[in-house]
C-alpha cells in the first residue's frame, strides 16, 4: 500500500476510515450517520466533508451522502491496516485482552510509521484477521471478500462458526469471553425469540442465553446442514 501524504491530520485520517466502515460500493454515508459515529456535530461534519471533498478525497451528492474516491478508499484502507495489526500485536506480543485494545490501537495508528507495522505484520506471521474477526487489508489495498450472517438472521436448528464479533463495548467484549462466543467458536442456534426476543445458543461447553443486540453483533459464517 503507497505511503500517503504526511499532511493528512489524525481527523481527516479518522473521516476517512469512518466513512469506509459506514459506506459501501452502492450505499453512501449519511452526515447525520458520520456525525454519530465519531460523535461531533452535524454542522462540523459538513464543514469536514465539504473540505475533503475538495481535496479529492470523497465524492459528495446533496441529499444521498458521501463516498470515498479511490484516494480516499486507500487512505482508509491504510488506517484499517495499521488499526487491525496493532490491535492483533497487543493481544499476541503484549499479553492485552481484546476488550482492551480498541482505544490504544486508535491512538498508535496515527503515531506508528509504515515500516514498524510491517515489522509487526512480520513478528505475527501476517495474520489476515484481528483479535475481533475483522479481516486486516493486505498491504496492496485488498480485502478479503466472506459470507456473514448475523446470528439473529439464522433459524434455529443451524450450526454455524463465529466469524467476527461487530462490538467494541468493553463489556460486551468481556461477557462474549466469558460465554466464549468468540470468533472460531462453533455454535447452534436453538431457539430465536420473536418481536427481538433473547437468543439461546449452544457451544460445544455449554447452552446460553443471549440478547438481541448482542447476538446480531455476532457475524457468523453458516455450515452445511
Amino acid at each position: 500500500m503507497t505511503a500517503v501524504s504526511d499532511t493528512l491530520t489524525r481527523s481527516v485520517e479518522d473521516y476517512l476510515k469512518a466513512i469506509y466502515r459506514l459506506s459501501s460500493d452502492i450505499r453512501p454515508a449519511s452526515t447525520s450517520e458520520i456525525a454519530q459515529h465519531l460523535a461531533l456535530a452535524p454542522a462540523s461534519v459538513s464543514g469536514m466533508i465539504k473540505r475533503l471533498s475538495e481535496q479529492g478525497l470523497l465524492e459528495h451528492e446533496r441529499y444521498r451522502g458521501v463516498q470515498l474516491t479511490p484516494e480516499g478508499r486507500r487512505v482508509a484502507l491504510r488506517m484499517l491496516r495499521r488499526h487491525r495489526l496493532i490491535e492483533s500485536y497487543l493481544v499476541a506480543a503484549l499479553g492485552y485482552s481484546w476488550d482492551t485494545v480498541h482505544d490504544e490501537a486508535e491512538r498508535l495508528e496515527h503515531a506508528v510509521s509504515d515500516d514498524l507495522v510491517e515489522r509487526m505484520a512480520d513478528a505475527l506471521g501476517n495474520p489476515r484477521v484481528d483479535p475481533h474477526g475483522d479481516p486486516i487489508p493486505s498491504p496492496d489495498g485488498s480485502v478479503p471478500e466472506t459470507v456473514e450472517v448475523a446470528l439473529t438472521d439464522m433459524e434455529p436448528g443451524h450450526s454455524a462458526r463465529i466469524h467476527r464479533v461487530r462490538t467494541r463495548e468493553p463489556e460486551f467484549l468481556r461477557h462474549l469471553a466469558d460465554l466464549g462466543l468468540i470468533p472460531g467458536a462453533h455454535i447452534t442456534l436453538r431457539d430465536r425469540r420473536p418481536f427481538l426476543g433473547p437468543i439461546t445458543v449452544e457451544t460445544d461447553q455449554a447452552t446460553h442465553v443471549v440478547g438481541h443486540e448482542l447476538a446480531a453483533a455476532l457475524l457468523c459464517a453458516e455450515e452445511e446442514s
